[in-house]
């Protein structure tokens, strides 16, 4: 059962109802007869006041709680056990190597749903949820790189996938993937970054200046959370927001989940520093093929210290292989598989085609150009 979701929904509306009814009674009574006109009017109206509030953010957490579980029941792909928690993968198309993909903090699998079904008439391709995020069961912590990088090993063993795999890591997930390209190197025929975090950056002046990577205080984490279970994200009209390039049930499907908040990443956050040392030796990989993906800096309204430190990042990633090429997505921000999905299916597809040895090899490995 979805505590956060179900239990406390549920808590709420009965809080709800009680304290109006009990304001009500109050109203009513006889000894608010005896006090004041000023005094019954002032308490009147307060009464009346909570009677509102707490009725809606019990309508609010219900309607939400509701919504969420109709428009969530049915989330595409399998779901398999491992290690006793609950894992979504999502595979489609057919084909060696399987194209892996790993979402960045705070998001699920759907956050390529723009990209996957083209790169799906290539190769077989999979998305999953981490633990925590989409339909995947949340974990305690610590939620670091070597956790996460075993957790999709057993998750790509239990739904029979077998290597060769590249993998595709979207931010933080880039270093997941380090991770994993380390611990299981004979698996792996290639590694896709998509403008993608790097383990030493949290030790870098500009990230510790600006306060970045660091889990947000609890009282910001608990006013978030009851933000969510009251359904205040839904009521602001975050719960219908269309993502271009997917068709309408899925993009549907996006916006319902980014309403549901498992607060897993504050995990993930706290246990950066962890990940960094576990994957800052990882590399260099020799002649793994290798693909950067950069947002256009013109995108970016980073302050300029950050700025240019992400740009050192994105080059240092390029020094993990000697077949590596990085490529700067032009008007691209962030999310570079939503902003240019053109980019990530055509350079991808070429990638996997170079892997396969059926497309020639670039003859500029080493460089950084924008398209």
């Amino acid at each position: 059962m979805d505590f956060n979701y179900v239990v406390l929904p549920a808590l709420i509306v009965l809080a709800g109802i009680s304290i109006a009814g009990l304001a009500m009674r109050r109203m009513v009574s006889p000894r608010l007869k005896s006090r004041s006109a000023w005094r019954r009017a002032a308490e009147r109206v307060l009464l009346s006041s909570l009677t509102v509030l707490v009725l809606a953010a019990a309508a609010s957490s219900a309607f939400n709680a509701i919504m969420l579980h109709r428009d969530l029941a049915h989330p595409p792909g399998e779901f398999y056990r491992v290690n006793g928690h609950r894992m979504r993968i999502d595979c489609m198309g057919s084909g060696s190597p399987t194209l892996v993909l790993d979402a960045a903090l705070g998001n699920s699998g759907l956050d390529w749903s723009a990209v996957q079904p083209e790169l799906a008439k290539t190769t077989r391709v999979c998305s999953y949820d981490r633990a925590g995020f989409g339909w995947s069961d949340a974990l305690p912590p610590p939620r670091d790189a070597d956790h996460i990088a075993s957790e999709l090993h057993g998750l790509l063993a239990a739904a029979k996938i077998e290597g060769p795999i590249v993998l595709m890591g979207h931010s933080l997930a880039g270093i997941y993937i380090r991770d994993y390209a380390t611990r299981y190197p004979a698996d792996v025929a290639g590694l896709v970054f998509v403008d993608a975090s790097t383990p030493a950056q949290n030790q870098d002046p500009a990230v510790k200046a600006h306060g970045l990577m660091r889990r947000p205080p609890l009282p910001q984490i608990l006013l978030i959370k009851t933000g969510f279970i009251l359904g205040i994200p839904r009521l602001a009209g975050a719960c219908s927001n269309k993502t271009p390039g997917l068709d309408a049930y899925t993009s549907k499907l996006r916006s319902e989940d980014r309403c549901h908040q498992e607060f897993q990443g504050p995990a993930e956050m706290e246990s950066f520093d962890r990940s960094s040392e576990e994957t800052v030796h990882t590399g260099p990989y020799g002649a793994l093929p290798v693909l950067i993906f950069s947002h256009d800096p013109a995108k970016s309204d980073e302050p300029a210290d950050l700025a240019q430190a992400w740009e050192k990042w994105q080059e240092d990633l390029n020094a993990l292989s000697t077949r590596s090429r990085r490529i700067i997505a032009r008007s691209s921000g962030h999310y570079i598989q939503i902003d240019r999905p053109d980019l990530v299916e055509k350079e991808v597809t070429f990638f996997i085609e170079q892997i396969r040895g059926t497309a020639p090899q670039p003859e500029d490995y080493g460089s950084t150009k924008t398209e």
